[in-house]
């Protein structure tokens, strides 16, 4: 997919539209730019995982963990599941995913080195 030419000939809706989705973009990239919660996103990646068996796998401790997935689910990149006590979460969507795939490619494979 080509990026969009910005240009002075473009409207004032078009340029407000792609204003609010730097702003969005922006928010998301944010989010996802602490290594905490970046690793949270690359756990959930293979499936919905309890507070607890991230706090294990992150080796963190809960006020941290549960401190990142307030900040991915306000984000809306996360969401939870509650079970008894227990809370799950999962991938909100597929931006997250689609986007670590980008970050495994350009930072982690050998191609990358």
């Amino acid at each position: 997919m080509a990026l969009p030419q910005i240009s002075q000939d473009m409207s004032p809706q078009n340029l407000e539209q792609i204003a609010g989705n730097a702003t969005d973009a922006s928010n998301f990239l944010k989010a996802i730019s602490h290594e905490g919660r970046l690793m949270i996103l690359c756990h959930l990646v293979s499936g919905e995982k309890s507070v607890t068996e991230l706090e294990e796998l992150l080796s963190a401790r809960q006020a941290a963990v549960s401190q990142q997935l307030s900040r991915l689910r306000l984000e809306g990149l996360v969401a939870p599941r509650r079970e008894g006590k227990a809370i799950f979460y999962r991938l909100a969507d597929d931006r997250p995913r689609r986007m670590l795939e980008l970050v495994y490619e350009l930072f982690c494979t050998e191609e990358a080195a």
